[in-house]
């Protein structure tokens, strides 16, 4: 969108009034003729395919969560009921004495005896590559365009998927390899989405564009939870990674076909959204090329809200992400097809509440009613502090497995509302190096993923309910921390060092004439 004076949303010069400035000035031209409609459009369509490409990539992250139920010989890997560390709470006649701890599995399928610790470090594995490849893929993807790496990386690691039975059956340290494999694959994907967004999302619609695209992984992690558990009881737990990686090869052919880099090269974009787009984000939506000021980058105080509070933020996600099914059958002892639909309906809640945020934050932003910082900081305080005190409400819910799920969906649903906060914060404070950013940003959000499966296998190593209180109340405890940084630390503004020279200079120049001599 254009301003009168010819600048862009995003190629405003740095405003010294800080966070109470609106995102936008009175002197905005008049722009309902000149906005196309989101429906249908060239940019809703990437967002739509985005939301299923990362549908698939949480289901490839979540499979083995499940499927290590169905894997792994209960009866080999649990306490003995009459051990000190037995159940507290009762198993039901039906369950024990049809499973006897383990789930039910097709004639010849294996099972293998690992360890609650064992497990951790398998259902970790993947975050150990994941972070390797954040910074690099997002360097790049902003400077090359994000299709190719968020395409290869989903393909990549669909492909590997289709490895799992083999490496499960080679050994605990092939599996572990082959996750971290697939970690090092989906890496890219996440900088790749931002770096595109920088050159796809107006400002004034980054919210609800981001945060539906976005929302495809509590979607994905819905669905792929409970297809799971379906899945591992009819057919047996290989055909689980068969089916998932099947599918994540079958998006990415949609994705390469349909899939442009930014709306100037895209074949089927009208002129008017073309337009559109580039207009309102302006120079700012372009390569970042190779020179990139880390430096100041890694000295800027808003970046390390951003990258505490995701990390705070994210130790609670992964997690239930990873670690959510094992509470379910050891503690609350459901069996396999209610543990993978209980397991997933939190993210039924986050799925909605992510996208409703997206749509409530554009809205306060149109208006005027908030300035960019206020916005982002609102959703995070409400997407980080009220589910910590669910997670609270869970480690004290004891066996009541109905207290249990409602107190973790409330906790997950009102979570989503951070996906129009923190989450997407990057593009606010330096769209062009957007993906850097979330490169950096995500590669330390996701160490809680390789830390947080191995401190809650070793917490509840007993499987016992005071092992799994710590386990909630301690990332209770990290979610409120994350929410106090970013209140105090959080920004909306755009960073000097993010602007394009010219850009720079002209701010100089602007502060200058004010500042009387």
């Amino acid at each position: 969108m254009a301003l009168k004076n010819g600048y862009s949303i995003n190629s405003t010069p740095l405003d010294e009034s800080g966070e109470t400035t609106p995102l936008l000035k009175k002197e905005v031209v008049d722009v309902d003729d000149s906005v196309p409609p989101q429906c249908c459009s060239a940019r809703c369509n990437l967002a739509i395919m985005m939301f299923f490409g990362f549908s698939v990539v949480y289901g490839l992250r979540v499979n083995l969560s499940v499927a290590m139920v169905a894997m792994v010989n209960g009866t080999n890997s649990q306490p003995s009921l009459n051990s000190s560390g037995g159940h507290e709470c009762p198993v039901s006649s039906h369950r024990y004495n049809n499973s006897s701890q383990t789930p039910d599995q097709p004639d010849g399928i294996p099972q293998y005896s690992w360890d609650s610790q064992t497990q951790g470090l398998l259902l970790g594995a993947f975050f150990f590559g994941y972070l390797v490849t954040q910074i690099p893929g997002g360097y790049l993807a902003g400077h090359f365009g994000g299709s190719i790496f968020l395409g290869g990386g989903v393909l990549g690691t669909a492909a590997l998927t289709l490895l799992t039975p083999l490496a499960a059956q080679l050994g605990p340290y092939w599996l572990f390899g082959l996750r971290a494999l697939e970690g090092f694959g989906e890496g890219v994907t996440f900088p790749a989405m931002m770096a595109m967004w920088a050159r796809w999302a107006p400002p004034l619609e980054r919210s609800r564009l981001m945060t539906l695209s976005g929302s495809g992984a509590n979607f994905g992690a819905f669905v792929a939870l409970p297809l799971t558990g379906f899945i591992c009881h009819s057919l047996g737990w290989p055909a689980v990674f068969y089916m998932c990686g099947g599918a994540g090869c079958i998006w990415a052919v949609f994705w390469f076909i349909l899939v442009s880099d930014q709306p100037g090269t895209h074949p089927r974009i009208s002129t008017r959204e073309k337009d559109y787009i580039i207009n309102s984000i302006g120079k700012e939506g372009g390569a970042h090329g190779w020179s990139v000021p880390f430096l100041p980058m890694m000295l800027s105080v808003p970046l390390w809200a951003i990258i505490v509070s995701q990390m705070c933020a994210n130790w609670g996600y992964y997690t239930l992400l990873t670690s959510l099914p094992t509470y379910m059958d050891t503690v609350l002892h459901f069996d396999l097809r209610q543990n993978a639909f209980l397991s997933a309906l939190p993210y039924l809640g986050g799925w909605a509440f992510s996208v409703i945020s997206g749509v409530v934050a554009d809205s306060l932003l149109e208006k005027e009613l908030l300035s960019v910082t206020a916005v982002r900081k609102i959703f995070t305080i409400t997407g980080l502090l009220l589910p910590a005190a669910f997670l609270v409400a869970v480690g004290y819910s004891g066996c009541s497995g109905v207290l249990a799920v409602t107190f973790l969906t409330l906790s997950t649903t009102v979570g989503g509302t951070s996906a129009a906060g923190v989450f997407i914060n990057q593009i606010d404070i330096a769209p062009r190096y957007a993906g850097v950013l979330l490169g950096i940003t995500n590669t330390f959000a996701t160490i809680p993923g390789v830390v947080a499966p191995i401190v809650t296998g070793y917490l509840t190593k007993d499987h016992s309910l005071a092992g799994w209180r710590s386990v909630f109340c301690l990332s209770a405890g990290i979610s409120a921390g994350g929410a106090l940084v970013f209140t105090l630390f959080g920004s909306g503004k755009i960073q000097k060092w993010a602007l394009a020279e010219e850009d720079q200079e002209q701010a100089e120049t602007e502060r200058d004439r004010l500042i009387p001599t």
